[in-house]
């Protein structure tokens, strides 16, 4: 899986005030999770940007005074007003113990439901999964080449080595739906009526 770094510095006072100071000076105000203390730093509002406005999932290399961390992004508390970011936790990844996080799905191939008139609609752009970090795909491959107009592919039908599933094995990731040109296509193609 791909990583960016994330720089921060600790945060001498732990507080609403010191806080709301960060936030103004540009800063937002994270916790690090999962290790031996809870470490509270600050890092620059910038350093979410390659993070959370891009399609992928990522491991973060943390560092904090100096001292470097593998972790993941665990939540983002955003304003309900500006949207702008007021705090974000970080969970630190321990070796030899599976990571959960969600990456994102690839559709590959030309559905034949598509070729036939119909439209493809993703319903999960990702899907939760539990790996060691050194299993973690970049992206989750689906393919949908035999996707006719009606079918679906569901998270029960997804395989892949060293890799587990937690969606709702029952929940559709991509179907094909039909359209009116599809519908207009099959009747065109239906045999003609004798009228006797």
């Amino acid at each position: 899986m791909k990583s960016v770094s994330v720089s921060g510095s600790l945060r001498g006072n732990v507080g609403k005030k010191d806080a709301k100071k960060c936030r103004v000076e540009g800063n937002v105000p994270c916790v690090l999770y999962g290790g031996k203390d809870q470490i509270h730093f600050v890092t620059g509002e910038k350093s979410f940007d390659p993070i959370l406005f891009s399609p992928g999932s990522y491991i973060i290399k943390l560092i904090v005074s100096g001292k470097e961390y593998d972790t993941i992004l665990q939540d983002v508390q955003y304003h309900p007003i500006s949207d702008k970011i007021l705090h974000a936790d970080f969970l630190e990844l321990t070796p030899g113990k599976p990571v959960i996080i969600s990456i994102p799905v690839k559709l590959q191939g030309t559905s034949a439901g598509v070729l036939k008139g119909g439209k493809i609609i993703t319903k999960l752009r990702k899907l939760k999964v539990s790996a060691m970090q050194e299993n973690l795909p970049d992206e989750i491959i689906v393919k949908v080449d035999d996707l006719d107009i009606g079918g679906v592919i569901k998270v029960s039908e997804m395989k892949l080595k060293n890799v587990d599933f937690l969606d709702v094995k029952s929940t559709v990731i991509v179907m094909v739906k039909s359209t009116r040109a599809a519908a207009t296509e099959a009747e065109g193609a239906a045999p003609a009526k004798t009228v006797k």
